[in-house]
Protein backbone atom coordinates (compact mmCIF):
# COMPACT_ATOMS: atom_id res chain seq x y z
CA UNK A 1 0.00 0.00 0.00
CA UNK A 2 1.26 3.13 -1.03
CA UNK A 3 1.04 6.40 1.41
CA UNK A 4 1.94 9.60 0.44
CA UNK A 5 4.96 11.42 2.35
CA UNK A 6 3.75 12.60 6.36
CA UNK A 7 5.95 16.12 5.45
CA UNK A 8 4.04 16.21 2.00
CA UNK A 9 0.89 18.72 2.59
CA UNK A 10 -0.49 17.82 -0.60
CA UNK A 11 -4.29 17.37 -0.33
CA UNK A 12 -5.21 13.68 0.10
CA UNK A 13 -7.53 14.26 -2.87
CA UNK A 14 -4.99 14.37 -4.85
CA UNK A 15 -3.46 10.82 -3.55
CA UNK A 16 -4.03 7.29 -4.79
CA UNK A 17 -6.97 5.07 -4.05
CA UNK A 18 -5.23 2.96 -1.39
CA UNK A 19 -3.97 6.33 0.68
CA UNK A 20 -7.24 8.20 0.46
CA UNK A 21 -8.90 5.01 1.90
CA UNK A 22 -6.55 4.66 4.68
CA UNK A 23 -6.52 8.19 5.46
CA UNK A 24 -10.81 7.78 5.89
CA UNK A 25 -10.32 4.91 8.13
CA UNK A 26 -8.20 6.22 10.83
CA UNK A 27 -10.11 9.99 10.57
CA UNK A 28 -12.90 7.51 11.96
CA UNK A 29 -11.00 5.76 14.04
CA UNK A 30 -9.56 9.01 15.76
CA UNK A 31 -13.84 10.61 15.86
CA UNK A 32 -14.95 7.35 17.73
CA UNK A 33 -11.41 7.35 19.84
CA UNK A 34 -12.88 10.51 20.76
CA UNK A 35 -16.42 9.64 21.75
CA UNK A 36 -14.95 6.47 23.36
CA UNK A 37 -13.32 9.18 25.63
CA UNK A 38 -16.24 11.50 25.94
CA UNK A 39 -18.13 8.32 27.44
CA UNK A 40 -14.88 7.62 29.62
CA UNK A 41 -14.88 11.04 31.24
CA UNK A 42 -18.55 11.56 31.26
CA UNK A 43 -18.86 8.39 33.33
CA UNK A 44 -16.08 9.84 36.04
CA UNK A 45 -18.27 12.91 36.15
CA UNK A 46 -21.28 10.82 37.22
CA UNK A 47 -19.35 8.70 39.72
CA UNK A 48 -17.62 11.39 41.53
CA UNK A 49 -20.98 13.51 41.80
CA UNK A 50 -19.29 16.36 39.44
CA UNK A 51 -22.93 15.98 37.40
CA UNK A 52 -25.15 16.41 39.86
CA UNK A 53 -23.63 18.90 41.54
CA UNK A 54 -23.12 20.72 37.87
CA UNK A 55 -26.73 20.06 37.60
CA UNK A 56 -27.36 21.91 41.60
CA UNK A 57 -25.78 25.11 40.20
CA UNK A 58 -27.45 26.09 37.32
CA UNK A 59 -31.16 24.26 37.48
CA UNK A 60 -32.24 27.17 38.72
CA UNK A 61 -31.10 29.24 35.59
CA UNK A 62 -32.46 29.46 32.56
CA UNK A 63 -29.64 32.05 31.72
CA UNK A 64 -26.77 29.69 32.37
CA UNK A 65 -28.08 27.08 29.86
CA UNK A 66 -28.75 28.94 27.29
CA UNK A 67 -24.65 29.92 27.76
CA UNK A 68 -23.83 26.18 27.37
CA UNK A 69 -25.43 26.16 24.32
CA UNK A 70 -23.20 29.44 23.12
CA UNK A 71 -20.73 26.82 24.80
CA UNK A 72 -20.71 24.92 21.89
CA UNK A 73 -19.98 27.47 19.21
CA UNK A 74 -17.01 28.08 20.96
CA UNK A 75 -16.11 24.75 21.12
CA UNK A 76 -15.61 24.12 17.60
CA UNK A 77 -14.04 27.23 17.25
CA UNK A 78 -11.21 25.82 19.51
CA UNK A 79 -11.40 22.46 18.04
CA UNK A 80 -11.02 24.16 14.33
CA UNK A 81 -8.11 25.91 15.40
CA UNK A 82 -6.41 23.06 16.79
CA UNK A 83 -7.64 21.15 13.70
CA UNK A 84 -6.11 23.51 10.89
CA UNK A 85 -2.83 23.50 13.43
CA UNK A 86 -1.41 20.95 10.62
CA UNK A 87 2.23 21.31 11.43
CA UNK A 88 1.84 20.15 15.16
CA UNK A 89 0.13 16.99 15.75
CA UNK A 90 0.54 17.22 19.50
CA UNK A 91 -1.92 20.23 19.33
CA UNK A 92 -4.31 18.13 17.57
CA UNK A 93 -3.98 15.30 19.59
CA UNK A 94 -4.40 17.76 22.71
CA UNK A 95 -7.42 19.06 20.64
CA UNK A 96 -8.99 15.98 20.14
CA UNK A 97 -8.75 15.22 23.98
CA UNK A 98 -9.34 18.35 25.20
CA UNK A 99 -12.82 18.55 23.06
CA UNK A 100 -13.74 15.10 24.29
CA UNK A 101 -13.03 16.26 28.02
CA UNK A 102 -15.00 19.75 27.22
CA UNK A 103 -17.73 18.12 25.46
CA UNK A 104 -18.21 15.67 28.27
CA UNK A 105 -18.08 18.89 30.93
CA UNK A 106 -20.52 20.66 29.34
CA UNK A 107 -22.83 17.55 28.65
CA UNK A 108 -23.14 16.48 32.34
CA UNK A 109 -25.68 18.99 33.77
CA UNK A 110 -27.82 17.61 30.96
CA UNK A 111 -27.67 14.13 30.90
CA UNK A 112 -27.83 14.35 34.53
CA UNK A 113 -31.21 16.30 34.38
CA UNK A 114 -32.52 14.15 31.19
CA UNK A 115 -31.59 10.73 33.76
CA UNK A 116 -33.25 11.78 36.78
CA UNK A 117 -36.21 13.93 35.79
CA UNK A 118 -37.58 12.10 32.99
CA UNK A 119 -38.76 8.60 33.46
CA UNK A 120 -37.37 6.64 29.96
CA UNK A 121 -34.33 9.08 30.43
CA UNK A 122 -31.77 6.19 29.64
CA UNK A 123 -33.86 5.24 26.77
CA UNK A 124 -34.24 9.19 25.20
CA UNK A 125 -30.71 9.22 25.46
CA UNK A 126 -30.13 5.69 24.18
CA UNK A 127 -33.23 7.11 21.29
CA UNK A 128 -31.14 10.21 20.46
CA UNK A 129 -27.52 8.51 19.99
CA UNK A 130 -29.03 5.87 17.48
CA UNK A 131 -30.48 8.94 15.54
CA UNK A 132 -27.72 11.19 16.00
CA UNK A 133 -25.01 8.28 14.46
CA UNK A 134 -27.45 7.13 11.90
CA UNK A 135 -27.82 10.60 10.97
CA UNK A 136 -24.19 11.24 10.65
CA UNK A 137 -23.13 8.18 8.95
CA UNK A 138 -25.92 8.97 6.26
CA UNK A 139 -24.30 12.70 5.63
CA UNK A 140 -20.90 11.36 5.78
CA UNK A 141 -22.13 8.48 2.88
CA UNK A 142 -23.53 11.86 0.84
CA UNK A 143 -20.67 13.88 1.64
CA UNK A 144 -18.55 11.06 0.36
CA UNK A 145 -20.02 10.17 -2.73
CA UNK A 146 -21.41 13.30 -4.08
CA UNK A 147 -20.15 14.73 -7.01
CA UNK A 148 -21.19 18.43 -6.25
CA UNK A 149 -18.77 20.79 -4.80
CA UNK A 150 -19.86 21.85 -1.83
CA UNK A 151 -17.83 24.40 -0.74
CA UNK A 152 -20.41 26.45 -1.27
CA UNK A 153 -22.33 25.80 1.84
CA UNK A 154 -19.51 27.16 4.28
CA UNK A 155 -20.49 30.90 4.21
CA UNK A 156 -24.22 29.54 4.84
CA UNK A 157 -22.51 27.60 7.58
CA UNK A 158 -20.89 30.40 9.10
CA UNK A 159 -23.78 32.89 8.63
CA UNK A 160 -25.88 30.19 10.65
CA UNK A 161 -23.40 29.27 13.66
CA UNK A 162 -23.33 34.04 13.79
CA UNK A 163 -26.96 33.75 13.86
CA UNK A 164 -27.40 31.19 16.73
CA UNK A 165 -25.17 32.91 18.66
CA UNK A 166 -26.75 36.15 18.20
CA UNK A 167 -29.97 34.21 19.01
CA UNK A 168 -28.76 32.88 22.26
CA UNK A 169 -27.54 36.16 23.24
CA UNK A 170 -31.03 37.42 22.90
CA UNK A 171 -32.27 34.73 24.80
CA UNK A 172 -30.26 35.26 27.61
CA UNK A 173 -30.73 39.12 27.73
CA UNK A 174 -34.38 39.25 26.69
CA UNK A 175 -35.54 36.15 28.54
CA UNK A 176 -36.45 34.81 24.65
CA UNK A 177 -37.45 30.79 24.62
CA UNK A 178 -35.20 29.13 22.40
CA UNK A 179 -37.38 26.44 21.64
CA UNK A 180 -38.38 23.14 19.34
CA UNK A 181 -38.11 25.32 16.30
CA UNK A 182 -34.65 26.34 17.21
CA UNK A 183 -33.09 22.87 18.17
CA UNK A 184 -34.79 21.70 14.80
CA UNK A 185 -32.53 24.74 13.24
CA UNK A 186 -29.72 23.66 14.56
CA UNK A 187 -29.78 19.96 13.31
CA UNK A 188 -30.12 21.07 10.26
CA UNK A 189 -27.26 23.50 10.27
CA UNK A 190 -25.16 20.99 12.32
CA UNK A 191 -26.07 18.41 8.77
CA UNK A 192 -24.38 20.64 7.00
CA UNK A 193 -21.61 20.83 8.89
CA UNK A 194 -20.99 17.46 8.54
CA UNK A 195 -21.79 17.54 4.85
CA UNK A 196 -18.93 20.46 4.00
CA UNK A 197 -16.69 19.07 6.21
CA UNK A 198 -16.67 15.28 5.05
CA UNK A 199 -15.95 16.73 1.48
CA UNK A 200 -13.57 19.47 2.76
CA UNK A 201 -11.05 17.09 4.89
CA UNK A 202 -10.56 14.90 1.56
CA UNK A 203 -9.83 18.04 -0.65
CA UNK A 204 -7.80 20.22 1.69
CA UNK A 205 -6.34 18.10 4.20
CA UNK A 206 -2.89 16.32 3.94
CA UNK A 207 -3.00 12.03 4.16
CA UNK A 208 -0.99 12.67 7.95
CA UNK A 209 -3.48 15.01 9.24
CA UNK A 210 -5.95 12.42 10.10
CA UNK A 211 -6.33 13.53 13.67
CA UNK A 212 -7.12 17.29 12.89
CA UNK A 213 -9.95 15.85 10.38
CA UNK A 214 -11.49 13.87 13.38
CA UNK A 215 -11.49 17.08 15.64
CA UNK A 216 -13.71 18.87 13.21
CA UNK A 217 -16.30 15.97 12.32
CA UNK A 218 -16.17 15.38 16.33
CA UNK A 219 -17.04 18.41 17.09
CA UNK A 220 -20.15 18.19 14.85
CA UNK A 221 -20.77 14.93 15.83
CA UNK A 222 -21.23 16.29 19.30
CA UNK A 223 -23.50 19.64 18.84
CA UNK A 224 -25.58 17.14 16.92
CA UNK A 225 -26.21 15.30 19.38
CA UNK A 226 -27.13 18.00 21.90
CA UNK A 227 -29.61 19.36 19.96
CA UNK A 228 -30.95 15.67 18.93
CA UNK A 229 -31.56 14.84 22.51
CA UNK A 230 -32.78 18.16 23.11
CA UNK A 231 -35.54 17.36 20.80
CA UNK A 232 -36.28 14.09 22.67
CA UNK A 233 -35.97 15.49 25.92
CA UNK A 234 -38.66 17.86 25.40
CA UNK A 235 -41.33 14.61 25.29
Amino acid sequence: MAYASPLSNAPVITADEDTRGAFLVRVYQHVALAVLAFMAFETVLFMVGAAEGLYNLISGSSAIWLLILGGFMVVQWLASQSAHNLANPGMQYAGLFGMAGAEALIFAPFLYMVFNTQGEGAGTVAQAAVVTVAGFIGLTIVGMITRKDLSFMRPMIMFGGIMALVLIGAAVLFGLNLGLWFSLGMVALTGASILYQTQNIIRTYPAWAHVGAAVSLFASLMTMFWYVLRIFSRR
